[in-house]
């Protein structure tokens, strides 16, 4: 039991000095405190604005720059998707060339058997003429396809440079 008491009364003492120490504190005045007037704080405060008004501009600059880069993006998706859409019609030209020269090569070859054979045939003949002009059409769809890829290509550039 002597041991609790110990305890107790040196918990007792040590609440004793707490309470001596906060009021201590409480009753001492606040040293250093700035105050209002203080050219020092006056100087702080106005450094705080100048860089608040700072921080402001660099953040509008950012958005701006985000809304330019963002719209630059869509325009570039934009030029992505006709391109590819320009690209895949210059496909479809050159696949309907190719077919085109295949049926005149193929027209070109009867012609040439029966003209071996000294049997001239009219149909093949007008058959031969409808392939090769599909062949010149198909080419010059394929060529007009290419001219226009080559033009949009250098739109952009021409009128980044002006």
């Amino acid at each position: 039991m002597s041991e609790i008491s110990d305890l107790e009364s040196r918990i007792t003492a040590a609440l004793d000095r707490i309470r001596a120490g906060v009021g201590a504190m409480a009753a001492a005045p606040i040293r250093d405190a700035p105050r209002d007037d203080d050219p020092q704080v006056a100087g702080l405060l106005a450094q705080l604005a100048e860089e608040k008004t700072v921080t402001a501009q660099l953040e509008e600059r950012v958005s701006a720059l985000k809304q330019r880069q963002d719209g630059q993006l869509a325009d570039l998706k934009l030029r992505d998707e006709q391109g590819r859409t320009r690209l895949a019609s210059v496909d479809r030209d050159i696949q309907k060339l190719r077919q085109a020269n295949a049926d005149l090569r193929a027209s070109n070859a009867k012609l040439r058997e029966a003209l071996t054979e000294g049997v001239a045939e009219p149909h093949l003949i007008n058959k031969a003429m409808l392939a090769e002009l599909d062949a010149l059409r198909a080419v010059r769809a394929a060529d007009a396809a290419e001219v226009d890829l080559v033009i949009d290509a250098l739109t952009p550039i021409i009128e980044e440079a002006r």
